[in-house]
C-alpha cells in the first residue's frame, strides 16, 4: 500500500510541469490568434477610409466636369435647332426642284443623292450594221436592260420581263425543233451500214480496247436488265461516270445534240439527257 502511494506521488509530481507547459502553449496560440484578428481588422478600416476617400474624390471630378457642360447647354440647344431648321428648309427646296428624282424611282438613293444621274435605260444608238461596233452594241444593250430593271419605271420593267419571257419561250421552241429534227434524221440502220462505225470488225481486231473494269451499278442491289428503244432511265444511269467520252475510239457515230452514249454493264446505250429515254442501244457490245 505505502508503495502505492508513493509511485502516485511521483506520477503526479512529473505530470505537473506537462500540463503547465500545455496551458502556456494554448494561451501564447490565443494570443497570437487574437492579434491577427486585430490586425485583419485595421487592414479592412484603412481599405474601407481608403475607398471612401477615391469615391468622393471621384464624384468631385464629376461635379467638375458637369458644371461646364451646364453652362453650355442652352447654346447647344440652340445650335442643333438651326441645324435642323436649316436642313429642312434645304429638304423642301430639293424636294420642289423640277430637277429632282421621283421617291419612287427604284435605286440606292438616297434623299441627299437626289440630284445625282441614274444609269442610262436607252439601247444602243449608234450604227448596227458595223461588225467591230457588234459587240459593243450588244454589251450596250444588255447593259441599258440591267439598268432598266433596276431603275427603270414600271412599265419599262414590265416590258423586259416580257422579252426575257419570250426568249425563253423561243429557245425551249428551237430546242424541241432540234430534238425532233435529229430524231427524225436518226436511223438506227444507216449509220450501221456506214463502213466508217463498222465497230464488230474493229472490235475483233482489238479486243483489249473493248475490255473495260467491272461496272458498277448506281444502285446497291440492281441486277442487269435488258432494256430497250423508248425506255425511260433513272438520271443516275447516265450520270457522267457513265459517259463513253470518246465514242470514236470504239467506232461509235457521235451523238447528236442533247443525246450522250452511256455504258451500261456490257451494252451500250444512247440516251437523252434531258428526258432519260433510251434512244438505241447496242447488246453486248464489250467484252
Amino acid at each position: 500500500m505505502r508503495k502505492a502511494l508513493i509511485s502516485m506521488f511521483l506520477a503526479a509530481t512529473v505530470l505537473t510541469p506537462v500540463a503547465a507547459q500545455a496551458q502556456d502553449a494554448d494561451d501564447s496560440r490565443r494570443e497570437a490568434i487574437q492579434q491577427r484578428y486585430e490586425r485583419q481588422a485595421q487592414r479592412n478600416q484603412q481599405r474601407y477610409e481608403q475607398r471612401q476617400q477615391r469615391q468622393e474624390a471621384r464624384q468631385q471630378r464629376q461635379a467638375e466636369r458637369a458644371e461646364p457642360q451646364q453652362q453650355a447647354a442652352p447654346a447647344a440647344v440652340s445650335q442643333q435647332r438651326q441645324q435642323r431648321q436649316a436642313q429642312r428648309f434645304e429638304r423642301r427646296q430639293q424636294q420642289a426642284a423640277p430637277a429632282a428624282v421621283s421617291q419612287r424611282q427604284r435605286g440606292d438613293y438616297r434623299r441627299g443623292d437626289r440630284d445625282r444621274q441614274l444609269p442610262s435605260t436607252t439601247g444602243w444608238q449608234g450604227p448596227r450594221n458595223d461588225p467591230s461596233l457588234r459587240d459593243e452594241a450588244q454589251r450596250y444593250d444588255r447593259q441599258a436592260r440591267e439598268n432598266a430593271l433596276r431603275y427603270g419605271t414600271r412599265q419599262q420593267r414590265q416590258e423586259i420581263r416580257q422579252e426575257r419571257r419570250e426568249d425563253r419561250r423561243d429557245w425551249r421552241q428551237d430546242r424541241r425543233e432540234t430534238r425532233r429534227d435529229w430524231r427524225r434524221e436518226w436511223s438506227r440502220d444507216s449509220w450501221r451500214n456506214d463502213r466508217r462505225y463498222d465497230w464488230q470488225s474493229w472490235r475483233y481486231r482489238n479486243r483489249n480496247t473493248y475490255r473495260l473494269a467491272p461496272y458498277y451499278s448506281p444502285y446497291r442491289n440492281h441486277r442487269y436488265s435488258r432494256f430497250s428503244i423508248g425506255i425511260y432511265l433513272n438520271s443516275l444511269f447516265y450520270n457522267q461516270r457513265y459517259w463513253i467520252s470518246d465514242p470514236w475510239q470504239y467506232r461509235l457515230p457521235p451523238a447528236p445534240y442533247g443525246t450522250q452514249w452511256i455504258r451500261y454493264y456490257d451494252d451500250v446505250l444512247l440516251v437523252d439527257v434531258y428526258t432519260g429515254e433510251v434512244v438505241d442501244v447496242i447488246y453486248d457490245f464489250f467484252w
